[in-house]
């Protein structure tokens, strides 16, 4: 008996699924938080996709969300020319951050203290989130709006991409440590504190580059152009999505393609995987999110493994019930 890959379906956004961001492991389990175009961030429980909450308040599509390692706050940036920070176990709003154009990237440092922006207006910005009335600190040098920046090397440096450039930033001195240029659009961008690790994606390609110096590591070429990609917490797999609909899963040290899965019903625009490595999520076009399991067979979450009494004693397949949605 086969198994199969069941992705759980988390509905409940109206536009298209940009951005994913999963919390570190707390003692409630960890979280999932998704950016969408409708304007209507949502937390879910990140095991099980189950919706908590969504967060009310932006004007305009929500182009990038995250929350902070124990789940305690969220971040969000949008077309509404700002980024907001959200209390996430109450769902209150603490604070509007205002931009002079689209925002499309936040980041908090590890202790939460400080936030990290970057939109159209080509600006990098820090905020102080125990001031937020002080003005942020800026950092220019991006020629094109940024699509992400991201804290490094324990917040001392910052990482952020625009349209064909990569820069690497010192965070004391606000000056550019390094580039990397690419001829043609990062897509997205995924930094592994563990190993120093950045995942670059464009075109059809992924690059693996040291967070540090920005040196090449490897890269493999995919079947279509690639959306987003994302390293398995052990560097066992990679996973990563575009333009195809499909989920491509890779062995990360010999590029080996291991599986591919179609679930979505449009173009794939970001893919995580969780903080225990046990699953990815994804989001799409089609206004969905979907959770996949790592090792197909595996009971966890709302997966489980049935092994049918007529048969178990000479067969130790798993089959799956219709996995549910798992609605808003």
């Amino acid at each position: 008996m086969t198994m199969r890959q069941t992705p759980l379906t988390c509905s409940g956004h109206t536009r298209p699924v940009v951005d994913l961001a999963f919390s570190g492991i707390t003692p409630y389990g960890y979280f999932l938080i998704s950016a969408c175009k409708d304007g209507k961030p949502m937390l879910r429980q990140g095991d099980t996709g189950d919706w908590i909450g969504t967060f009310l308040g932006h004007k305009g599509a929500v182009w990038g969300a995250t929350l902070n390692k124990d789940a305690t706050k969220a971040a969000t940036a949008a077309a509404d020319f700002t980024a907001k920070v959200w209390d996430a176990v109450s769902g209150d709003e603490l604070m509007t951050l205002a931009h002079k154009h689209i925002v499309k990237t936040v980041d908090f440092t590890q202790d939460s203290n400080y936030l990290l922006t970057g939109g159209q207006d080509k600006l990098l910005r820090i905020y102080d989130l125990n001031k937020p009335e002080a003005e942020p600190k800026e950092i220019s040098g991006h020629t094109s709006g940024i699509k992400k920046a991201l804290w490094c090397s324990e917040d001392k440096q910052i990482l952020s991409a625009d349209d064909k450039t990569v820069r690497l930033w010192d965070h004391a001195t606000m000056t550019e440590v390094k580039s990397l240029n690419f001829n043609m659009s990062v897509s997205s961008m995924e930094y592994i504190p563990e190993g120093e690790i950045l995942v670059i994606t464009y075109g059809r390609s992924i690059a693996f580059h040291s967070a540090v110096s920005l040196d090449p590591i490897k890269s493999f070429e995919a079947p279509a152009t690639i959306n987003s990609a994302s390293l398995h917490p052990e560097k066992e797999f990679l996973v990563a999505g575009g333009e195809d609909f499909k989920l491509y899963k890779y062995d990360y040290n010999s590029g080996e393609e291991l599986e591919s899965y179609k679930g979505h019903f449009g173009p794939i625009h970001c893919v995580r995987f969780s903080p225990d490595g046990e699953l990815y999520a994804s989001g799409s076009e089609d206004g969905t999110l979907r959770l996949w399991q790592t090792v197909v067979g595996k009971t966890y979450g709302l997966w489980k493994c049935v092994l049918p009494e007529e048969i178990a004693s000479e067969n130790s397949d798993c089959i799956y019930p219709s996995a549910p949605d798992v609605k808003a």
